[in-house]
Parts: C-alpha cells; structure tokens; sequence
C-alpha cells in the first residue's frame, strides 16, 4: 500500500518536472557518457596512525663499528649510511633535483587545465559573480573543502553562498526528496525551518533535523536567492555525489556551470506538519560545455525524465 507520503512526494515531482519543462530547456542532442569514478578511501584517522606507530617493528641495532664510521664521516663530510662505511663516496656526481610540484587536489572531466588557486592559497574572490578564472566546467574535487578553496563555492557545509545583491554559489546534495534534476534546470529547496541546535535542554548543533517551523524569504539564504531572481544574475552550480539524478557525478563535487534563477515561490513541504517551504526554479545558461551523464545510473530513480 502506497503511503500519504510517497503519494503527495510523486505527485510534487511530476509538478516540477512539468514547472521544468515549461521554462524551455536547451538540451544539446549528444551528451558526453562519464564513467563511475573509483572509490578514494577516506584518510586514515590519528588514532589509526598512533596505532600503526606502536605495532611498528623497532629499529635494528647498529653494530659499533657502522656506528663509528657514520660518526667519522658526519664530521668531515655528507652524512653517509651505514651500509656504506668504509666505502669511497663519489659525490660529485649527484644531481640537484628541482622542488617538487605542489599537488593537485581537484581533478578535471575532460581537461587539465590551470587551477583557481595556487600552492593551496586561494587566489580568486569567491564572493563574486560567474565563472572563477582558471576553473573550467566539469572540474571536479573530491570534498567540499578542495572546492572552496578554488573559489567555487566558499562554504564548506551550507549550500547557498551569496550576499545582498544575490547568490554566488549552490550546491546541490539531494536534501529534499521532491526535488527535481533535469540537468539544464532543476528545483531547489530553501534554507531554514529546522531546529539544527537541538533543545535548549539537550544542544546537539546538528547539521540536520525534522521541519519544525515555514521556512520564509526573511531567511538569509533564502533572500539571496529570490534576489537572484530578480536580478537574473549567474549562479554557479556544484552537483555532489547524493543527488539523485543521472547528472550527478558518482564521487565527489563538479562544478557544471552558470545557471539564473527563474523562479521563486513557497508551497507546502512533504512535512507531516505541512510547513511551508521556499522553492527555486533554476535553469542553465546557454553556450556552456554538455552536461556529462553517468553510466551507472539506474533508470527510472527520483527525478529521472
């Protein structure tokens, strides 16, 4: 039996979609196919690396004689191992090796081009409208923290970045299970109605929790983006690994271009209180790189076309 829920969620989904349609989508005829990216294992944790510190074999102990010679050597000339004691050492014959290369922490969907910061600084304003020199569409990052620091997107948790005259950024990370990705357009749900802080018996500053009050356009996140509905200014937009959609990337964060703001407007959310939720039509701005769709998705999940 099909619950009030799944009724009222497929109901909203099949009015999005059309609300999608109707702002005219640009939709290129050929869609480049992105592979599943491997799974990169979390970084080990200090306690698993003070562990693996103490199961460590201890060192073996050098004879007298080694120790000797490296003393001797440590005080006319370069540090010598001890394997090498007694040994002619020709070094002149080294070679000077160049610095090494700072890492690159974000990877790129059919380009490797230059990155928006350099030696890990940031080097461009992310409070700033439209594309960030330097980062081409479809780059992609592994954590949300890689792609702050390219300017991108500058919250590291919240997904709406922006000041008074509008919104910079968004990510999308399939929050709301209503929401609708057609990749050239999709719905976004607004900031706020949610206690994150817990009671004020039991504090818990949780990064989510039930609706428990509207959400309104009096939010501050919620105004930057009704601002950049008025404004038509660009918003870039990130998709993450949870959307449910065949456009988001298996892994990780991309970065898929500019979008405007079509529409804004508040309905009844899938609550079971009913509260009021803040809406958002966005749809893509032409002459951009295709959208890449991955592989693996499963045909027929929310929001699929």
């Amino acid at each position: 039996m099909v619950s009030e829920y799944e009724k009222n969620k497929a109901l909203q989904i099949e009015k999005n979609k059309e609300l999608l349609k109707s702002l005219g989508l640009e939709k290129p005829l050929c869609e480049p196919k992105e592979k599943p990216r491997k799974k990169i294992p979390p970084p080990k944790r200090k306690a698993e690396e003070q562990a693996e510190d103490v199961q460590a074999p201890a060192p073996k102990v050098q004879r007298v004689e080694d120790l000797k010679a490296v003393n001797e050597s440590s005080s006319t000339g370069p540090r010598r191992s001890s394997r090498n004691a007694g040994k002619k050492m020709d070094y002149t014959s080294e070679q000077k090796l160049d610095s090494p290369q700072p890492v690159i922490r974000n990877k790129t969907s059919g380009n490797d081009g230059p990155m928006g910061r350099e030696a890990g600084k940031r080097v461009h304003n992310p409070k700033t409208f439209g594309h960030i020199p330097g980062v081409a569409v479809g780059t992609w990052w592994l954590t949300r923290e890689a792609c702050s620091r390219d300017a991108i997107h500058a919250p590291w948790v919240g997904g709406i970045s922006g000041g008074p005259d509008g919104a910079h950024s968004v990510v999308l990370s399939g929050g709301y299970d209503d929401d609708v990705d057609l990749g050239y357009a999709f719905t976004y749900t607004g900031s706020g109605g949610r206690d994150l802080k817990g009671t004020k018996a039991a504090p818990k500053n949780l990064r989510t929790a039930p609706q428990s009050s509207d959400q309104t356009f009096e939010n501050h996140f919620n105004k930057m983006l009704k601002r950049s509905c008025e404004t038509k200014k660009p918003v870039r937009v990130v998709r993450g690994f949870k959307v449910r959609s065949k456009y988001a990337p298996s892994e990780g964060y991309r970065y898929d271009g500019l979008y405007t703001v079509e529409r804004a407007w508040t309905e009844k959310g899938l609550n079971q209180k009913g509260y009021l939720v803040c809406k958002y039509a966005f749809k893509r701005l032409p002459n951009q790189p295709p959208l890449s769709v991955r592989e693996d998705y499963e045909e027929g999940s929310a929001g699929e076309e």
